[in-house]
């Protein structure tokens, strides 16, 4: 039996990941660490399309409970999911266009899906839709902004946190000294 559930738990398992949501090129995709929420986020494509337009595509995971109770409220009222549907909630995809100096952006879809892979709810932002905004308004911490970098062939710079971050770990590694191990002896 114990070997029938393991061997269900991996069939389960390699059907997720096949999934075309899983399908990311792994050289592209980044973490870029909790936002000020404590939600999860990567960026995981970027770069143009085939008419030449940049874009990127981040998904955030859902750490912080309380939002993602709130995103579950969201989807029940106004989208009229279920509770069991959207209970199931565990991470939300954003696809971002660029204009070509990546300045401006529009998300040009959102989507909710559950641990499988599933699509819960979507949205798809075309033509008059798409509402431009500036890159720069969004911070440099946010995906959009480390997306438009990437989407136009830029580095994104790092942040502050991540530079105060470097210089306290190099600080410190210089001035503290390693610690000893010492080993109890057997008896």
């Amino acid at each position: 039996m114990k070997k029938f559930v393991a061997c269900a738990l991996l069939l389960g398992l390699l059907a997720a990941l096949s999934s075309p949501v899983f399908a990311w090129d792994s050289a592209k995709q980044k973490n870029l660490g909790q936002d000020k929420n404590k939600m999860q986020w990567y960026l995981l494509d970027y770069g143009k399309d085939s008419a030449g337009i940049p874009y990127a595509i981040s998904r955030k995971y859902y750490t912080n409970t309380t939002i993602k109770n709130e995103t579950i409220e969201l989807l029940m009222s106004k989208f009229g999911l279920s509770p069991e549907v959207a209970g199931s909630l565990y991470f939300t995809e954003y696809g971002y266009e660029y204009t070509p100096d990546g300045k401006q952006f529009a998300m040009t879809y959102l989507r909710h899906y559950d641990m499988l892979g599933n699509l819960l709810h979507g949205t798809e932002y075309e033509g008059d839709d798409k509402t431009f905004s500036s890159v720069a308004a969004v911070g440099s911490a946010h995906a959009v902004y480390k997306g438009a970098a990437l989407a136009v062939g830029k580095a994104p710079a790092a942040t502050t946190t991540a530079k105060k971050a470097t210089a306290s770990t190099a600080k410190k590694s210089a001035t503290v000294p390693a610690k000893r191990v010492v080993r109890a002896k057997k008896k």
